[in-house]
């Protein structure tokens, strides 16, 4: 009698257990996300929102973190128009989620010398297909509408108590947009999970790819990670020497990225121009939102900051410091046969890439105005909150920083290796 072939049901088991894995990687990062964002929206006081709408603005906040997209509602009746936008990115919580989901994806992958190309490609795509299921029921939870009431003695109100037409404000998740971004974010972080990684294995082909950009990359994270742990220590002394901790904790959970990433690109010599109005503004320093409100829109740099509060200088120290340990970590980690002119454009193509990325993922536009008979203002509504970059300005100040920095980092690494020998 002859024996039954075992392959199928090794194949069965092994694909039972890379479902199983790429499901652990969804549940943790969605479940830190989820964490983070309900921790940060507490501390901001969403929790007191009515109607228990706080768990469906924890889900939007989650989405935009994933990269997906929240519109902006409202309405007064018939009488009424309103106009909003919102575009920005909590990057907190997009931080976790990345590092934890990045993390979990590669687990199974270490300790070992190579993957086949089908493996890593179906663990992805497994991956994939959990995640954006999971992101497609939180797009279906974020969505809500506020009742706001009247106040005051002006004309307006008037008309809306007579009417009884009462400001409507909320906002819903786009599902297609935000899964498209989604699955756009996931390919983000895999690759770059994959890449700056030493010891997840990597089908043979790609072995070379990471060996010269895998390096450039760790370093990118790295200085990326550094950034945000100097905002963390600064956040905590100004939490126990300036008072309001919890504000100051709720801009820790769900945008300390948002602050310390763009001051790495005004380090280096990058310029942003801002604008609050309105009754809204942004979780930044009370230095900064005074020089955002105004008429016109204001220029940020180091030099327009430093005229308001001299420590601004300090952004330049600190550029100039862990720019170059950045770029000597990336060369220590690349082969020594590298020569200083490849480890100067490698940095440079790498910094200026991840000044774009900051200035895209750093920007915000948000903008209400809801008006009653083509008129006015209602209920003190009306505002505007912006953030931009010159973006290309910086990527080329980025990658001029990355070519010295990497050439320096170069001779530096080199001079090391022949000291230890």
């Amino acid at each position: 009698m002859s024996r039954q072939p075992t392959t199928p049901r090794r194949g069965a088991a092994n694909g039972l257990r890379d479902w199983r894995d790429a499901l652990v990687a969804v549940v943790a990062g969605f479940a830190a996300m989820l964490a983070v964002a309900a921790a940060g929206l507490w501390a901001a006081g969403a929790a007191d929102l009515p109607g228990g709408a706080f768990p469906r603005v924890v889900a939007a906040v989650v989405v935009l973190a994933a990269g997906g997209e929240v519109a902006l509602t409202g309405d007064a009746g018939f009488l009424a128009r309103s106009q909003a936008e919102l575009s920005v990115m909590p990057l907190s919580v997009s931080l976790v989620g990345a590092l934890v989901a990045g993390t979990a994806f590669l687990r199974p992958l270490r300790h070992r010398a190579v993957a086949g190309t089908r493996e890593v490609l179906g663990r992805f795509a497994r991956l994939a297909v959990l995640w954006l299921a999971a992101l497609a029921g939180l797009t279906a939870a974020a969505r809500t509408t506020f009742r706001i009431p009247l106040d005051g003695d002006s004309l307006l109100t008037g008309i809306g108590e007579f009417l009884d037409i009462a400001p409507r404000v909320g906002f819903r998740a786009e599902t297609g947009p935000s899964l498209l971004y989604g699955l756009l974010w996931l390919i983000g972080v895999a690759a770059l999970a994959l890449l700056a990684s030493r010891r997840a294995a990597l089908p043979p082909r790609l072995a070379g790819v990471r060996e010269t950009v895998g390096p450039a990359a760790y370093a990118m994270v790295w200085l990326l990670l550094a950034y945000v742990v100097v905002g963390l220590v600064a956040g905590i002394v100004d939490a126990a020497t300036q008072g309001h901790p919890r504000r100051t904790f709720a801009v820790v959970l769900l945008g300390l990225p948002n602050l310390a990433w763009p001051a790495l690109t005004l380090g280096m010599g990058a310029t942003w121009e801002g604008r609050v109005e309105g009754p809204f503004g942004l979780p930044v320093p009370q230095v900064l939102d005074t020089m955002l409100r105004g008429e016109d829109r204001t220029t940020l740099n180091v030099a327009t900051l430093a005229e308001q509060d001299a420590r601004a200088w300090w952004l330049v120290v600190v550029a100039a410091v862990l720019v170059p340990a950045a770029a000597f970590l990336m060369a220590a980690r690349s082969p020594a046969r590298t020569r200083p002119r490849e480890h100067a454009l490698r940095m440079g193509a790498a910094l200026a890439l991840t000044m774009l990325v900051v200035c895209l993922t750093g920007r915000i536009a948000a903008h209400y105005g809801l008006s009653l008979l083509g008129v006015g203002d209602l209920a003190g509504l009306d505002g505007e909150v912006s953030l931009q970059p010159r973006l290309w300005a910086a990527v080329g100040i980025g990658l001029g920083w990355g070519i010295l920095a990497g050439l320096l980092g170069a001779l530096t690494a080199t001079s090391g290796r022949r000291r230890a020998r």
